[in-house]
């Protein structure tokens, strides 16, 4: 499993509140969900970097 990063998030409590609505729609956690939208957002932007052998993250397709 890849490694990762711990952060704390201070966010808007409306936001957190959409976000775990629209998590539990996808039967995710919010921590899967907003991992997700921030994926999505890099995807788009052409920012997500490769996994190791030029492989997209399979979520990511």
């Amino acid at each position: 499993m890849a490694k990762r990063k711990q952060y704390p998030l201070r966010i808007d409590e409306d936001v957190w509140g959409a976000i775990e609505r629209w998590a539990a729609d996808d039967m995710r956690s919010a921590n899967a969900q907003v991992e997700f939208i921030l994926r999505d957002a890099l995807r788009r932007a052409g920012r997500l970097p490769k996994k190791a052998g030029g492989e997209e993250h399979p979520e990511d397709q």
